[in-house]
């Protein structure tokens, strides 16, 4: 038998390990069919044990298991790699259905939160762009980065991400002395100053090799990450997928000018598809190499950089990593915007109102404020126009890794945020103790605890159930895990299970998809869930037999229900997914119906 007290390694060692040269053996032997099946299940059980105990042992502030994050994301089809059928090419990636609600509902988002309440001006431009045009901005000649190879395989590394892990590995080891962590430190905090040369000598002071194959790296080389075409028949016009969204608003400086009819300030945006030939894409969604940007170049008068509407963002309180905290080894602390903007930490209030923001931007689309800061650009990171250069930057369960955000007096950008596993936990709302009841299955309107006329059978478990479900046990809620929660604003909106009337919805402009499937309702929440569905609408027998028509309406969140007239219904959804109307409101309109899933711990598979 498995002890608690064995560690995820040596349960690796003598189960997995072990049931996998079984597994190998048995095949090889030809054994019976039954035999090999027998030792596959007996396998994947261990496997699951050490994949529980494992996220036992992950730190309390990044419980997110990426390795069942993303087969969810995958198994549900948000995304998977381009060109898959043909072997997958690294860096790109199709969106699936729940994907592009997911994206589409954050853009919608982004333009409600920014254009329409700051009355910016929204162009359209050509991905394609003329040499002549990047190498006046400098992109031909400095949009890259340092790239290693490894001498033998030549597989190919960025160098600045490469010396951090390996430095950060060197620093975890008990045997490093003090002083060499402190050293090494030093250079982390510097990593984005160092040169070719500079860069060149440390991998040689502190021995970095390939971290797949063990074999020496080539020297530091620059590579630039634009993608390189030629533009009509002849090939005499070499041009550039665009890198950013940027050029096509200064392009059209002038032509936007004339538009506002002369007057500064004013903001323009632009959203659409940037591409990067990215060295090494090895973190999913997160570092790709055509990828959609949403931009504003805010343009004001030197003179006036104060923003009317900066005390409507002034009392946040906001994680701030300024030059000098990290010039000088210290971490980010939070502080008052007004504060930050009154002592020079912000230049101006005009770049503080962004960054208040585009704070309120991310927090809306779902993004935890506790793994969210505003890093600031040190001295040879900013731009030759910039006073002052901030980027916003989001933990996720890769990384600690950049969004660039970026907010100047003549210029703002913000990026796309549909990167996964940024979203907060859903609140954990306790259930009160109430006695089980029937729960409807619409396919068969009878719940797996009733009995059909003349049976006398007592009630019976659920054997279908949500693979996240655990029986409600004094009061307390089910346990689930690998759910996604988006808030309903920013994630898919609502499912039907066998609703009378989809199309009222549609008259109030939700997002929603009708799920008829047979089996039992435990399993379609379950499906729900997964796809961090906010919002579900039941019928039952009351739908039908009583009058006036009620259905039920399930938050994902925490898995209560409440009673509605079906009439209502589509209204109560749309005020929670445009959060005008939070699920206490609902509670407290509506009366709340009972019924829970429960049942046993077995996972079922669709």
């Amino acid at each position: 038998p498995l002890g608690s007290r064995v560690s995820p390694r040596a349960l690796w060692r003598t189960g997995l390990g072990a049931g996998g040269d079984l597994v190998r053996k048995l095949k090889e032997d030809k054994a019976p069919q039954v035999d090999i099946d027998r030792a596959v299940a007996e396998l994947k059980a261990r496997k699951r044990i050490l994949e529980a105990k494992e996220l036992a042992l992950q730190p309390k502030d990044d419980i997110v298991d990426r390795v069942k994050m993303e087969d969810t994301l995958k198994r549900r089809f948000f995304y998977d790699q381009a060109f898959a059928i043909y072997g997958g090419v690294s860096g790109l990636y199709d969106l699936g259905p729940v994907g592009c609600a997911l994206k589409n509902n954050i853009i919608h988002i982004w333009r409600q939160h920014f254009i329409q309440e700051e009355q910016i001006l929204e162009i359209d431009c050509t991905m394609l762009t003329p040499e002549p045009v990047l190498k006046t901005s400098g992109h031909v000649d400095k949009f890259a980065d340092f790239m290693v190879k490894d001498v033998k395989s030549g597989e190919c590394f960025r160098a600045d991400h490469l010396l951090k892990a390996h430095l950060q590995k060197l620093m975890s080891d008990k045997k490093c002395s003090a002083e060499k962590k402190s050293e090494m430190e030093g250079v982390l905090i510097q990593l984005d100053n160092y040169g070719q040369e500079q860069l060149a000598d440390l991998f040689v002071n502190y021995n970095v090799k390939s971290p797949i194959t063990g074999n020496d790296l080539s020297p530091p080389v620059a590579f630039n990450l634009m993608f390189k075409t030629f533009i009509g028949p002849g090939g005499n016009m070499p041009g550039y997928l665009r890198p950013e969204t940027a050029q096509g608003i200064f392009l059209n400086f002038k032509r936007l000018l004339e538009f506002n009819q002369g007057k500064l300030p004013f903001a323009a945006a632009q959203i659409g598809n940037s591409f990067r030939n990215e060295i090494s894409p090895r973190s999913g969604l997160i570092r790709v190499r055509e990828f959609t940007m949403a931009e504003i170049e805010h343009f004001v008068d030197p003179k006036e950089k104060q923003h009317p509407k900066f005390d409507s963002v002034a009392d946040l309180t906001i994680s701030l990593y300024s030059a000098k905290a990290q010039v000088s080894g210290q971490s980010a602390h939070k502080m008052r915007l007004g504060d930050a903007v009154e002592q020079g930490v912000i230049n101006n209030s005009v770049l503080g109102y962004f960054i208040g923001r585009i704070y309120l931007y991310l927090t809306k689309v779902g993004v935890s404020p506790e793994k969210l800061r505003f890093r600031q650009h040190m001295d040879n990171e900013m731009a030759h126009y910039a006073c002052d250069c901030w980027d916003a930057e989001a933990k996720t369960s890769y990384v600690s890794t950049k969004r660039s955000l970026v907010a100047t007096t003549s210029r703002g950008r913000v990026l796309d945020t549909s990167t996964k596993g940024l979203f907060q936990k859903p609140p954990k709302t306790p259930l009160k103790p109430s006695p089980i009841k029937p729960s409807p299955d619409p396919s068969s309107f009878l719940s797996p605890w009733e009995t059909r006329e003349g049976e006398t059978k007592p009630p019976k478990p659920n054997p279908c159930l949500s693979p996240f479900s655990k029986k409600v046990e004094q009061g307390r809620p089910r346990a689930r895990s690998g759910f996604l929660g988006p808030p309903p604003v920013g994630g898919p909106t609502s499912r039907l299970l066998d609703p009378p009337s989809p199309e009222a919805l549609t008259r109030n402009g939700v997002s929603h998809k009708v799920d008829d499937s047979s089996g039992s309702i435990g399993k379609r929440y379950a499906r729900t869930d997964e796809i961090g569905i906010a919002f579900g609408i039941t019928i039952d027998f009351d739908t039908v037999n009583k009058t006036p028509h009620t259905a039920t309406l399930r938050d994902r969140d925490s898995m209560r229900q409440i009673r509605a007239e079906i009439t209502d219904l589509p209204k109560v959804v749309c005020s929670l997914a445009n959060g005008t109307l939070t699920w206490a409101d609902v509670e407290a309109r509506y009366p709340l119906f009972e019924g829970q899933e429960t049942g046993k711990k077995d996972t079922i598979e669709d």
